[in-house]
């Protein structure tokens, strides 16, 4: 059981909006490993150090800035735009060991009203028919961190019921039809989420094949599952920084998903900008 103290979330949430207002955006995006740049297109912003904010873990991977960015995203193409909440970062489990630090992020994004969430991710490319820089729509996830969101002493009526499927259907296709659009490959596929922090041998890629994963990472499945009991629509886009060992034979580190995720920079933020602003996308 886990017992999220109110108080302390409350501050949290108090401090944040003290900054921005209590107008807040309705949309969040949790940019991952080597994307965060996307908050450089952002107009009008506020940026608030996540360490700054009372009660709230902090990122120490590289690559996570670790900052709470919230501003306005225009599509160059037309007058849309849109007011967001681009979380910098995310904190794994591998970092911390505390399921409440690394789900802390989404309670905070549920009391601060978010309704839609694009969760992104670098991921380890297991399908053969992948390349490295290419973008994943996330179809549907495998919990393979055998974790689950606790029971919280929060009283939510929708504890521990998770929506079917867990990745918006309408949200996913959408994602495909701009992306069609823009001219940007895309692919399907499911992710399967780990512990980490290591890198799996060619076994256990052969064996994530198998039980249908296309791409691997350490991250998103926790935070998804917290997000699908709040109610909160959820979209996800993986981009393939690396194809995983076995599929490749070169020897994988981090600077690969760092090197990859800012090849495609410009590419994924011309997605996101598209998307973002779409008048389906709310």
């Amino acid at each position: 059981m886990v017992d999220f103290n109110k108080a302390q979330l409350r501050e949290s949430v108090s401090y944040i909006t003290n900054l921005t207002g209590e107008d807040f955006p309705e949309t969040a995006v949790v940019l991952g490993s080597g994307l965060g740049n996307f908050v450089e297109d952002l107009k009008d912003t506020i940026t608030i150090p996540m360490h700054a904010i009372p009660g709230y873990p902090r990122p120490t991977v590289e690559g996570h800035g670790g900052k709470i960015v919230i501003g306005t995203i225009s599509n160059i193409t037309n007058s849309n735009a849109t007011r967001i909440c681009t979380f910098q970062g995310r904190i794994h489990y591998y970092e911390c060991g505390e399921i409440r630090k690394v789900l802390y992020p989404v309670f905070v994004m549920n009391e601060l009203g978010i309704r839609n969430l694009l969760i992104t991710n670098a991921a380890g490319g297991i399908n053969k028919q992948f390349t490295a820089g290419d973008l994943m729509i996330i179809r549907d996830q495998l919990n393979l961190t055998f974790r689950r969101p606790p029971p919280v002493h929060s009283g939510h009526p929708r504890e521990y019921k998770t929506k079917v499927p867990l990745y918006d259907s309408e949200l996913s296709n959408l994602i495909q039809h701009v992306a069609l659009e823009n001219g940007i490959k895309i692919q399907d596929g499911i992710y399967a989420g780990v512990l980490g922090p290591s890198y799996e041998t060619p076994s256990e890629i052969q064996m994530l094949h198998r039980l249908g994963a296309d791409a691997i990472g350490m991250s998103t499945v926790l935070e998804t599952l917290q997000a699908s009991i709040f109610g909160i629509k959820i979209a996800g886009i993986s981009c393939i920084t690396n194809m995983a060992a076995g599929i490749s034979m070169e020897k994988l580190s981090h600077d690969d998903v760092t090197i990859t995720a800012s090849r495609v920079n410009e590419t994924f933020k011309t997605l996101l900008r598209s998307l973002l602003t779409h008048s389906d996308w709310n």
